[in-house]
């Protein structure tokens, strides 16, 4: 019997190549109309393939799940994605910030390539089969615009996606199913995420309608930003949105943002406007006399500071804060953005959460269900933008499709002997 794929992302396209590329009949399952949308979504803006950077820096950007996924990425780390990318035919290049990007800076032609690759590897696919469970028999169960259908198989690789994007195919469906054949699974979580602020001031219920109708949508930039005690500065941009912030500077602190706010109801980031100044300059910039000019003309004319940046001043401090050149010098430096909440799981660009690592063995099979395989952005870990996100899905469908293999040679000698 053929093994099944369940699942059109970057995880299962990876593990049902290596499969057939070994000599396994694969059959892939996706529940949208076609495969890989995320993917080809993710390639908007320039598909972000990989990163530069060392594998063992590489592998810290996983935080706590960098042990678990240890073995995965070192045996398909960022050069190894820059081979495959080349064995389809698409060069890469390395951008001014490490980023890998395909030189055309597009997804389409990667996908159509790998997808033809598939084909001629004998993959066989399935689209608008959503995976509905298992019959009692153990076969899989699907539900498709025909009605419902079950396929068997000698083994299972689910690679369902986390839980945003629900129109992409990923809403966290399995999750119960695994629960209840007692796979242990974590709570699914925004990550890579805008915020909600919270309330400006009195009877407010986040930015004040001036500054959302002015303002919304447009990027705050050049910026910095670091937690409440100062660690993690970064650098970049971020956009304010009509109930609070989004956009790159806000993703890469996401995941403690989200937990502080799990443990403590609120968390506070700290922005800095002037990253190219030390505060000490800007002390002395707005230490000058004024005259007869605004603080908004001063501003403007001694740091560049105006617009959205002067709005957020005004919205975020007080007429005091703003009158005392050492406050406003701080604020400058580390103006403070009190966060009440994620936005909702399904406008994240990934999610944390999901099949715990504990509950797979080392070849990434469900130790609660042999034969049955997981991947991708369903197990738990997160990590930031940057390439970060589609490595880790490359490299755990690779390894969850070498770990098929394993168990299927062991169930052969197993019948042999």
């Amino acid at each position: 019997m053929p093994v099944a794929v369940i699942g059109g992302g970057a995880a299962g396209l990876m593990a049902a190549e290596v499969l057939s590329q070994r000599g396994v009949e694969v059959d892939l399952f996706d529940a949208m109309p076609s495969v890989g949308r995320k993917f080809l979504l993710a390639g908007r803006g320039g598909l972000n393939l990989t990163h530069s950077e060392p594998t063992a820096a590489l592998l810290q950007r996983y935080g706590e799940s960098s042990a678990a996924l240890r073995d995965a990425l070192l045996a398909f780390d960022g050069q190894a994605v820059r081979g495959w990318a080349a064995g389809l035919g698409i060069e890469t290049f390395v951008g001014t910030s490490g980023r890998v990007f395909p030189q055309d800076m597009k997804a389409a032609p990667l996908l159509r390539a790998w997808l033809h690759r598939l084909r001629e590897a004998g993959v066989r696919f399935h689209a608008r089969h959503r995976w509905t469970g298992w019959s009692e028999d153990g076969t899989l169960r699907f539900g498709t615009p025909a009605g419902e259908v079950t396929f068997p198989c000698d083994a299972t690789v689910l690679a369902l996606g986390g839980a945003s994007w629900k129109r992409l195919g990923s809403d966290g469906a399995w999750a119960p199913w695994l629960q209840a054949r007692g796979v242990d699974i974590a709570p699914l979580r925004p990550s890579n995420c805008g915020f909600d602020v919270a309330p400006t001031g009195p009877g407010r219920g986040g930015w004040s309608d001036h500054l959302r109708q002015r303002f919304a949508g447009q990027p705050v930039k050049p910026a910095a930003a670091r937690h409440a005690d100062g660690s993690g500065r970064q650098q970049g941009e971020f956009v304010l949105t009509d109930t609070g912030v989004e956009g790159s500077l806000v993703y890469a602190f996401s995941a403690r943002l989200r937990e502080e706010i799990a443990a403590q109801g609120q968390a506070t980031w700290l922005v800095d406007l002037l990253p190219q100044h030390t505060e000490e300059q800007v002390l002395a910039e707005v230490s000058r006399p004024r005259g007869p000019r605004s603080l908004s003309t001063h501003l403007k004319s001694r740091l560049g500071i105006q617009g959205l940046k002067m709005a957020l001043l005004y919205e975020l401090l007080t007429r005091e804060q703003l009158d005392d050149p050492h406050a406003l010098a701080r604020a400058l430096k580390g103006l403070p953005l009190v966060l009440a909440r994620p936005r909702p799981i399904d406008e994240a660009i990934s999610t944390a959460g999901g099949v715990s690592f504990a509950a797979l063995d080392a070849r990434y099979m469900l130790r609660a269900m042999p034969g049955v395989f997981a991947a991708g952005e369903m197990l738990d870990w997160e990590a930031p933008t940057g390439g970060y996100l589609l490595t880790a899905s490359l490299a755990t469908g690779r390894a969850a499709a070498l770990g098929v293999m394993e168990w299927l040679a062991g169930q052969e000698t197993a019948r042999e002997g």
